[in-house]
């Protein structure tokens, strides 16, 4: 194979040991291999950077082993030209596997300029991936809280869901309290509701009647209280989003333009992607990258599979619930017309991928330009082709049993 980088390394990462491969030229002018194992301790990785720079190297390649490979990654990151690759685009002959051998090969690649970096964003975004996902997490936590409670109230026969939109409400916090406290006459229970809630004053009486024990106080009361230290570390994560999304503010409201897209998918879209799109040659690259497009899959001529690749499983749900707002906004919208077009045909999963992908498209093309969201309007598939859409209509009449005349319409 031709040397594209004369002097390269291959790191081969493990949890607790690094093995590293370097390749230079000899003084035969072939090819010289030096082998070293270090600990993953940070000791251990700037002696392993001490090592590299000893050898005069500037290329290193790393495959991506779960999250081992980030502390390697920070500590070498101001030093080298780091690739990281994905472990299925560079897999050993099997048998021949070992560290060294695994090393060895990427070094190989790498000097030959055969592998594919993956995308790593740039500090501040990995600061800012890492806060969100986090945030998620707890929403996701919260979410599971709440469901945990629904569960404890039908074991005590109380209804209180059935009446109440919100039980973590006002009136309901206030009701869940008092259970807990050890009040269990409905009347004085339902004379706790606040607002709109008091015109429903008969149901809640008849709902709030059960066989609420001790040991469902302990529930409840626990329950609440852990959701309250949920609601206190989500609004914690949020403040320290908002300040370390300072400089990405614009391309925050910039994405928010979007139907469907709110603050917070934004700011999740923004720490999964980034904001510098030269990343991505075009468009169709970050589709693909955020496996929001078709698979390409064929062989002898013939299509085997069109499955979409595996994504970020984080900007996939962001987008998965700006699209499922955009198919319900009140205003019609481009997004809500192109949800509803394909959906009796190929059903409401593909439909809905489709949004995603104009979604993630329109993400890039923003983030490029800097321009607001310009709508196309919902009758937009109308307009591209108006003679299809009339043989749709007149077959459909047909159908009916109506026998109709065309004729265009002088302006």
């Amino acid at each position: 194979m031709e040397t594209i980088f004369p002097r390269c390394a291959g790191l081969d990462v493990h949890k607790a040991q690094v093995t590293a491969c370097v390749r230079v030229s000899d003084a035969a002018g072939g090819r010289e291999q030096q082998l070293a194992e270090f600990p993953t301790t940070v000791r251990g990785l700037v002696a392993l950077r001490d090592w590299l720079e000893a050898h005069r190297v500037r290329q290193v390649a790393m495959e991506a082993t779960g999250v081992y490979w980030k502390p390697v990654w920070a500590i070498l990151e101001d030093a080298f030209e780091l690739t990281l690759c994905n472990a299925r685009h560079v897999k050993q002959v099997p048998g021949r596997k070992t560290d060294v051998s695994d090393a060895a090969w990427l070094c190989q690649l790498m000097e030959a300029g055969l592998l594919r970096a993956s995308f790593v964003p740039p500090k501040p975004i990995r600061q800012l991936r890492t806060l969100t996902r986090y945030r998620k997490t707890q929403i996701a936590e919260r979410q599971r809280g709440a469901n945990r409670l629904h569960k404890t109230l039908e074991d005590t026969g109380i209804k209180l869901d059935c009446v109440a939109t919100d039980i973590l409400g006002v009136s309901g916090r206030a009701m869940l309290e008092a259970l807990c406290r050890g009040t269990t006459d409905p009347s004085v229970l339902a004379d706790l509701a606040r607002g709109r809630l008091r015109a429903k004053l008969p149901q809640l009486r008849e709902a709030l009647e059960g066989r609420f024990d001790a040991h469902h106080a302990l529930v409840v009361g626990a329950i609440l209280a852990h959701l309250d230290f949920l609601d206190e570390q989500i609004e914690r994560l949020s403040d320290a989003i908002g300040e370390a999304l300072g400089p990405f503010a614009p391309a925050v409201e910039l994405l928010c333009s979007i139907p469907g897209v709110q603050r917070r998918t934004a700011e999740v879209i923004v720490a999964e992607v980034g904001t510098d799109m030269s990343r991505f040659p075009t468009a169709r690259h970050l589709a693909s990258w955020a496996g929001q497009c078709p698979g390409n899959d064929q062989s002898a001529g013939k299509p085997r599979s069109g499955r979409t690749r595996k994504g970020s499983k984080w900007l996939g749900a962001a987008l998965e619930e700006a699209a499922l707002a955009a198919t319900r906004t009140r205003t019609s919208s481009y997004l809500a017309a192109q949800y509803q077009r394909p959906r009796p045909r190929r059903g409401h999963g593909r439909a809905v991928g489709a949004v995603k992908h104009t979604i993630i498209v329109a993400c890039w093309h923003m983030l490029t330009t800097g321009e607001l969201y310009r709508d196309l309007g919902p009758d937009y598939f109308t307009r591209r082709d108006p003679d299809r859409q009339i043989r749709r209509l007149l077959a459909q009449l047909e159908r009916l049993g109506q026998r109709v005349t065309s004729e265009t319409a002088t302006l």
